[in-house]
């Protein structure tokens, strides 16, 4: 479809203004009549060498705390891995292979000998699958689970 000048300078004046593909598309209807697809809007834009304007991405979301930006830094290349420092008896160990579904995982050691499995999944949930069926550590142990794997992490 042949549009003339005027409707042309329309086009790159909508676009300009930051309009979208398709907003420009309805606009073409209302104004002139024109029934486009949005693939003949698409190719027209692209004819008149013009450039829709980028929308700016979405930031991301701000790590909750300083543990998450440790953890999400570790999802970089995996490591041996080596034991973590006995802090209250918690020693915290990072896989050098993720297990399946998890950004990071790894094994810990609770003060009181019981270990556990731990993962971050894609959602930044922390995650425990303690080798004892029902066990739950004590929240002194979380607590300091939690600080030596953050320890752990920043090294990666």
């Amino acid at each position: 479809m042949n549009l003339d000048d005027t409707q042309k300078k329309k086009v790159a004046a909508w676009l300009a203004g930051g309009l979208k593909l398709s907003e420009i598309q309805k606009q073409l209807a209302a104004e002139f009549g024109l029934q486009m697809t949005y693939m003949d809007v698409r190719l027209l834009v692209d004819d008149l060498k013009l450039m829709p304007k980028d929308v700016e991405p979405p930031k991301p979301a701000a790590p909750a705390n300083n543990q998450t930006a440790a953890v999400l830094a570790a999802s970089g290349p995996a490591k041996t891995p080596e034991p973590g420092p006995k802090a209250g008896g918690v020693s915290v160990t990072v896989d050098q292979i993720a297990k399946p579904g998890a950004v990071v995982s790894g094994q810990v050691t609770f003060s009181d000998g019981n270990t556990a499995g731990w993962y971050l999944d894609e959602t930044n949930r922390l995650g425990l699958i303690p080798k004892q069926q029902g066990y739950r550590p004590s929240a002194a142990d979380v607590q300091q689970f939690q600080m030596v794997l953050q320890e752990e992490l920043s090294k990666y």
